[in-house]
């Protein structure tokens, strides 16, 4: 014949185990659904990432206004921003820039230009643009 007390406690062991695996299931199904909203949330950045960065590639300057007058809006200064995007007016300055051997005046991109630099209010738009 078993022995009572060590039949309760077998018992109770096994409640005790049952219980756990109730709770190991559970929290097991938590992380498996949080990790697939994590995949999810993954892709729908990745998504949107690419949206983005197609954005961005495509964009072209739009005309503003400021203080009443048409400006032309310039993109933020960003890694892998294509030139490209910029107003024909500022590629030319950049290329103009670009081919300098170093830091450069206004009067002298204003010349690489054809810019007229004979008055100081003529070189003054272009200074503007090279800020």
């Amino acid at each position: 014949m078993l022995d009572p007390e060590l039949l309760e406690r077998i018992t109770a062991r096994r409640a005790e185990l049952d219980e756990l695996e109730g709770w190991l299931a559970r929290q097991l199904a938590e992380v498996r659904a949080e990790r697939d909203e994590l995949a999810v949330a993954e892709k729908v950045l990745e998504r949107m990432s690419e949206q983005l960065a197609e954005e961005r590639a495509s964009a072209t300057p739009v005309p503003g206004q400021v203080g009443g007058r048409a400006v032309m809006l310039i993109p933020h200064r960003e890694p892998g921003v294509e030139d490209t995007v910029l107003p024909p007016d500022y590629q030319r300055i950049l290329a103009a820039v670009r081919q300098a051997a170093g830091p450069v005046m206004a009067r002298r991109v204003g010349e690489m230009l054809g810019v007229d630099i004979s008055a100081k209010s003529k070189l003054e738009p272009l200074r503007g643009k090279l800020l």
